[in-house]
């Protein structure tokens, strides 16, 4: 979706995905899949180049922050399987979760409250609320020291994107 202006990105989502709340930011050039199955909370900042993967359901709770170039997926081919069958999982963000750019969450992943996801981590399996992980696969790498007051608000008058 590389709608151009911010206002008809958001009327497009709001129209087509689940439940959109208040105070959402959704950049350009987004991936929606089954946006039908997507729920998103307050204050949440989507920004370019994200990949929101609904077909095994996802919910993103409020003042979620998701950088640029962040996959979220619920559905993948299962390797193992000899018929390259279908691994169905729903996606699930809690409050508070900061997704580094280009973080991949793989499907049947929960993301605890003030979780942080370092830039280019793989996540395969739930991590722990106020947890920061990072790396291939995603590991423990620290703990979030912070009371989670804030409430997430991006709204560019002007976003330039050069050609160049």
């Amino acid at each position: 979706m590389a709608l151009p202006i911010r206002k008809v990105r958001e009327w497009y989502c709001r129209f087509f995905l689940n439940m959109v709340g208040s105070n959402v930011y959704f950049g350009k050039n987004l991936d929606i899949r089954e946006p039908s199955m997507i729920s998103i909370g307050d204050n949440v900042v989507i920004n370019k180049r994200v990949l929101l993967d609904g077909r095994g359901g996802l919910i993103i709770n409020s003042n979620v922050d998701i950088a640029q170039d962040v996959n979220i997926w619920t559905m993948q081919h299962d390797y193992n399987d000899e018929n390259h069958s279908l691994v169905v999982g729903r996606g699930y963000i809690e409050e508070y979760v900061w997704l580094c750019s280009r973080s991949t969450i793989l499907p049947g992943v929960k993301i605890g409250k003030g979780a942080v996801i370092a830039s280019g981590a793989v996540v395969t399996k739930d991590v722990l609320p106020m947890e920061i992980v990072g790396g291939v696969p995603a590991h423990h790498i620290g703990v979030r020291n912070n009371s989670l007051k804030y409430k997430l608000s991006f709204n560019p008058t002007f976003y330039f994107q050069s050609l160049i």
